[in-house]
């Protein structure tokens, strides 16, 4: 019997944009209207963003903020093909911006919660300016990202991203709203979903559940005993 296949990371998808026109549309924008990233510790040389979509269509604005209304900014307003393609996924589109990363760039390993196709909100790169040089690393695998492609990185895993080249990164991301649609479009790249976590949390793991267990170990309450017999039967390790 063939191993079952190890559930997806990353994926392109079966989409592709005009390279030129995506191209056109993100020059046009002049350097104050890119917006470095909030989270200063996460990088080093250079990461901006510039919304096309935001909380309150504000252009200035580039926190995520749970259950805002998110509405197009004025440099989408500008922008007709980006908002052709945004459009052309037929799922509810939240954040979506233009995100640089500039030469030498690095943005640090890191994990983003609540972004991944089986969490309901999706998050999508679309390539513009990129090169073989811009490589990210997703759970230790370097890929690189073509232009012009929709790409999907489940950010929930530890991943980096390092631009080598002499230019300037940018690629557009959405953040969508998980719907059938989009579930449909990952089943025709070959999407493998991952299981569901076995502590209902990816924040933990047998490790520190073994650590816990051992701890209560060393509890003369009985409670203590208990939760321990209850930790070490649901992580299948002896009580």
């Amino acid at each position: 019997m063939p191993a079952p296949a190890a559930p997806s990371t990353w994926l392109r998808l079966p989409l592709s944009f005009d390279v030129a026109r995506l191209q056109e549309e993100s020059g046009q924008f002049a350097g104050a209207d890119w917006i470095s990233h909030f989270n200063t510790d996460a990088y080093e040389n250079g990461w901006s963003c510039l919304p096309l979509r935001a909380p309150g269509g504000d252009a200035r604005h580039i926190m995520p903020i749970d259950g805002a209304a998110y509405a197009a900014t004025p440099h989408l307003a500008r922008s007709p093909y980006l908002r052709e393609v945004i459009a052309s996924f037929a799922c509810e589109t939240r954040a979506a911006r233009l995100m640089a990363l500039a030469p030498g760039a690095v943005i640090h390993a890191h994990r983003d919660a609540g972004t991944s196709l089986t969490d309901g909100l999706t998050r999508l790169h679309i390539p513009i300016h990129t090169s073989p040089q811009v490589l990210f690393s997703i759970d230790g695998e370097a890929v690189h990202f073509t232009a012009g492609h929709a790409w999907y990185m489940d950010a929930s895993c530890l991943h980096a991203v390092h631009n080598r080249s002499a230019a300037p990164r940018i690629h557009l991301v959405l953040d969508c709203v998980t719907n059938a649609w989009l579930a449909a479009l990952f089943a025709r790249a070959g999407f493998v979903p991952k299981p569901a976590h076995k502590y209902g949390d990816p924040g933990i793991h047998d490790g520190n559940v073994q650590a816990v267990i051992a701890q209560l170990r060393l509890s003369p309450l009985p409670a203590s005993q208990a939760l321990a017999r209850e930790l070490a039967a649901l992580a299948g390790s002896a009580a």
